[in-house]
């Protein structure tokens, strides 16, 4: 395995960008199952975004150490699928004619926190997978892929 710190500056931002992400959502569902705003289902929820928190840590940690498939199943995974699940609610919301600024004004304390942590969340997991993928990050990936070995 090559050195972490060894790899190009965007890989190591784009690790803490990860981190960053992964800490957000850690805070999110903290903050909605504190809140009383689980569910009944809190267990299941809970359970889930676990497995997905430790899944989405160890994929950073294999990206970080120049694994492509973990930037890709990161990219996909988190960037794309992740990225829909956490803002497709809040855009219909918007599209259907509702005003930003009202629910602002209407939050509490509980509401104005998750908003402002999902903010954080998705600008850490789009920052994460431009720096992927930025010349000198894609140039290190091709560098540290295992050789193919060929059969004769």
């Amino acid at each position: 395995m090559r050195d972490i710190e060894r790899s190009p500056a965007a890989v190591r931002h784009a690790r803490t960008l990860w981190f960053v992400a992964i800490g957000a959502g850690v805070f999110e569902t903290v903050l909605v199952v504190a809140s009383g705003r689980a569910g009944t289902d809190a267990l299941a929820g809970v359970t889930v975004r676990v497995l997905v928190f430790a899944a989405a840590a160890l994929a950073v940690l294999r990206m970080a150490a120049g694994r492509r498939w973990a930037r890709l199943a990161l990219a996909i995974g988190l960037g794309v699928f992740g990225t829909l699940s956490l803002t497709v609610d809040p855009v219909l919301w918007l599209a259907q004619g509702h005003a930003l600024g009202a629910v602002i004004r209407e939050s509490g304390p509980v509401d104005l926190l998750f908003g402002a942590s999902r903010v954080v969340h998705v600008a850490a997991v789009l920052g994460a997978c431009a720096l992927m993928f930025t010349p000198p990050a894609s140039a290190w990936f091709r560098a540290t892929a295992a050789p193919v070995r060929r059969s004769r």
